[in-house]
């Protein structure tokens, strides 16, 4: 019988936790652990308390989910890690290889600073420890896009470790309660990225594009605390947020500038952790949450079936929307770390260990890179809600949407309106055309100048509500004309003439008697009747409030 599943503080998934029958039991397996691979240290995890919809029935228990992550992402750096090469997307293949990235004989390693500094800033920005002293190692594998047959990474003692992520996730029926929530950081290192390969199936074939060989990644390394996708898709989104803010990173996932491994595994509470597998490759945050959801409740039902869960790598088909083997992990691989032979540790300093008389360009210091730390996105947000009493969720997305905070802040500085009502016409109305179209922010034909003015309108009275969507939607379609062109143009003016409009009343009550009729037996909608005629009468140009006001006081009369 399959068993009714729970949701554990993942608004909209179900599959977090689960009740079974007390017959389906399986035996722990490897804990999932973050963990790039089977040789590297296994993590202690504490649970986080369980919530559940319902106490379980006597003879049922119920699953729980753990989900840990390992995000490569790739440095903002004009040049590769340890060459010369230029970094540039969708160069011409194989255009972008120095000798070094080629691994020919007699070359050697020389570290990019700028890779260097921004791993601290991404280290200090995340709450890590940064080591004063951290070395590289050589992992030995063999990929048809890696030159050397050896990666070089920071296995031993990477740049930085034990951080920590803050982010928040929605909740309960309306979505609209924000739960705050943190993931531990074990590490941050430093690594190679590797070429493409391009399969060619039609021709049966393999191709190789080296420009990606060599360049810097930042690998971070999440604990498994996390539940289901929705947590580790906002704990991403968060990422790479401040990535972007910090200039670490420009982490566009669709470029593969953020990729992500994710390790899932289910258990029953108070029982040793599951076996693990590993989803590779995903660049998508939607995509993520989709293939984690779905490998937990495969994982579920197998275990309830009396099947077993294999220690594999699998990967996520967007198409049919559900995870697929790649290899199993039951044979661990032996890396062969060993120390980099051609490169020495790498030394940090503080300005107290600061050596006297050193040359600034040949050390890094890390309380200059502390001091260099731009406002952090969770900042940003706490004075969005302080300054414009805005709400939690509407800072989120405010800073969420690329470009869409300084869309905001230049409306801001533009209109008399108030904060409230730009938030309300940013979020709704201009990010509603935004999603319907498909565009960024930067792609927008109306600018916030334009909005501005037309709030200003809204605000003096010259317009309506219901004109200034009229309004905003011509703006949209007729970029170059301002929002009074288009009101003078549409004659969507107020009326003004008072004396006009109480003879459209009275025109309007005469003629319809019983709605009068009702109003005065104390009908509250009969009124609102009343107000949509008379508007319709002057084609949506008087305000609401005001025939409203003149209505009752006929009323009363």
């Amino acid at each position: 019988m399959a068993a009714p599943v729970v949701c554990r503080l993942c608004s909209g998934r179900r599959w977090a936790l689960a009740y079974i029958n007390r017959g389906s039991r399986h035996g722990a397996g490897t804990p999932t652990g973050s963990r790039s691979s089977g040789k590297r240290g296994q993590s202690s995890v504490v649970q986080q308390p369980l919530v559940t919809a319902e106490k379980p029935r006597k003879g049922e228990h119920k699953w729980a989910a753990v989900v840990g992550l390992e995000i490569h992402a790739q440095i903002s750096s004009n040049s590769k890690l340890f060459s010369g090469s230029q970094v540039h997307f969708a160069a011409p293949p194989n255009s972008l290889v120095s000798f070094f990235d080629a691994s020919l004989p007699g070359t050697l390693p020389v570290l990019n600073r700028r890779c260097v500094e921004a791993a601290v800033m991404t280290g200090l920005a995340l709450n890590c420890h940064i080591n004063r002293k951290s070395f590289f190692d050589r992992k030995h594998y063999f990929y048809a896009d890696l030159p050397a047959g050896y990666q070089i990474t920071q296995q031993r003692l990477p740049i930085a470790v034990n951080g920590s992520l803050a982010y928040s996730v929605y909740a309960g029926k309306k979505r609209s309660q924000v739960i705050n929530k943190t993931v531990r950081i074990k590490q941050i290192q430093l690594e190679q990225d590797s070429g493409k390969s391009l399969h060619d199936d039609l021709r049966s074939q393999t191709l190789i594009d080296l420009n990606r060989a060599g360049v810097g990644l930042l690998e971070v390394v999440l604990e498994p605390d996390m539940s289901c996708g929705e947590e580790a898709a906002t704990a991403v989104r968060e990422l790479q947020l401040i990535l972007q803010t910090l200039g670490t990173s420009q982490a566009n996932m669709a470029e593969g500038q953020l990729r992500v491994d994710a390790n899932i595994s289910v258990h029953h509470p108070g029982e040793p952790l599951g076996v693990r597998t590993e989803v590779k490759n995903l660049n998508s945050a939607r995509f993520l949450a989709k293939a984690i959801d779905y490998e937990i409740q495969r994982q579920i039902n197998e275990l309830e079936n009396g099947g077993e869960i294999l220690n594999e790598t699998r990967s996520f088909d967007y198409k049919l929307g559900c995870t697929v083997p790649m290899r199993d992990k039951e044979g661990k691989q032996d890396y062969r770390f060993i120390p980099e032979p051609n490169l020495p540790p790498l030394l940090l300093y503080d300005s107290a260990s600061l050596p006297a008389g050193a040359d600034p360009q040949q050390v890094i210091n890390i309380d200059q890179i502390r001091e260099r730390l731009p406002e952090l996105p969770s900042v940003t947000r706490d004075k969005l809600i302080q300054q414009y009493g805005m709400l939690p969720e509407h800072s989120l997305t405010l800073l969420n949407e690329v470009g869409l905070l300084e869309f905001f802040q230049n409306v801001i500085k533009e209109t008399r309106a108030e904060p409230k009502k730009v938030t309300s016409w940013v979020l709704n109305t201009f990010l509603g055309f935004l999603k319907q179209q498909n565009l960024a922010v930067s792609e927008s034909p109306v600018t916030p100048s334009a909005l501005a003015e037309l709030l200003n309108l809204l605000d003096r009275k010259t317009i309506s509500s219901s004109a200034a969507k009229q309004v905003f939607a011509e703006l949209w379609k007729s970029e170059g004309k301002t929002p009074a062109q288009i009101v003078s143009e549409k004659k969507l003016e107020l009326m003004q003439d008072r004396e006009t409009l109480e003879q459209l009343c009275h025109a309007t009550m005469e003629q319809h008697p019983h709605v009068v009729m009702d109003m005065k037996n104390g009908n509250p909608r009969a009124i609102n009747k009343l107000i949509g005629l008379v508007r319709k009468a002057t084609l949506s140009r008087a305000d609401p409030t005001v025939i409203k006001e003149i209505l009752e006081k006929k009323l009363l009369s």
